[in-house]
């Protein structure tokens, strides 16, 4: 029996719905239950079989943010990502940009090394290195750490689009008398301010959700949200509404900036399309 391409397409679009039900199921049935679980009481958060209808309750957030130090930690976490992305790009544009120009790669790739390298290697010689300059536990401390994270992504996020960069517009601006940084800052800055945005974004959250350097290297007033949260964990119990409402927190800011920023990167992209 042969079937008519009508009748084909029906079900090739009835088996992308399934599938892409499945994904979202999949993807979002974990978040949704974080959310719901934030507004429950302690004894609706363990009933089996979950109940799904049940009376919300603010307490949690109320113990999160009255009766514990979270606010502050959620502070401290938008210093540190805040900062070490700061530090990235201003690190990761001018190497991109350099790196481009000249074709190279082992300094990209060295870069990479200390990416993959495990995080506890750093540790030991950074914690008596801040300590002998009297850093140890400060913004400071953590923001430097966090750009060995922030300073990989920036990069390889940026080398696309530094190379995509016509080197007759380079060239051009060199030859009206433009140094290095003056092509740097005025013509490719500018064209490159989608790549910026997107490293802006993986670098922010990648800053914001790591847990090991701030656990080791901060001290009660540098603490992040993420270290915090764990204090909700105890041995042989968990307080699991403050636990689940500390997620919901912590997840709220990436995923606003990332709704946000995109936009702008769609504007960016089609206004770069225009000029060209």
């Amino acid at each position: 029996m042969v079937r008519s391409p009508l009748a084909s397409s029906r079900l090739i679009n009835l088996l992308t719905g399934v599938q892409a039900l499945v994904l979202m199921v999949v993807l979002f049935a974990p978040i949704a239950w974080m959310i719901l679980a934030s507004f429950k009481n302690r004894v609706d958060i363990t009933r089996y079989p979950p109940k799904l209808l049940f009376e919300p309750t603010l307490d949690n957030y109320r113990e999160l943010f009255i009766r514990t130090d979270f606010l502050d930690n959620t502070l401290n976490s938008f210093y540190v990502a805040g900062g070490s992305t700061l530090l990235g790009l201003a690190l990761a544009i001018p190497a991109a940009f350099a790196i481009s120009w000249h074709r190279l790669t082992w300094p990209a790739t060295l870069t990479l090394f200390a990416r993959m390298a495990p995080g506890t290697l750093f540790l030991l010689p950074w914690f008596i290195m801040f300590s002998s300059l009297g850093l140890a536990g400060s913004h400071v401390a953590l923001i430097i750490t966090h750009a060995v994270i922030t300073v990989p992504i920036a990069l390889w996020t940026l080398l696309p689009h530094f190379d995509g960069l016509p080197r007759e517009l380079t060239e051009s601006a060199q030859i009206d008398g433009c140094r290095s940084p003056q092509v740097l800052l005025w013509i490719a800055v500018p064209v490159v301010v989608p790549g910026i945005i997107v490293a802006v974004i993986l670098s922010f959250i990648f800053s914001w959700n790591y847990f090991l350097f701030a656990l080791v290297l901060s001290n009660i007033h540098s603490k992040t949200a993420i270290v915090a949260s764990f204090n909700f964990i105890g041995e042989g119990v968990t307080n699991w509404g403050a636990l689940m409402a500390a997620a919901t927190v912590i997840a709220l800011p990436p995923t606003l900036l990332t709704l946000l920023i995109q936009r702008r990167l769609v504007s960016g992209l089609s206004f770069g399309a225009v000029k060209g």
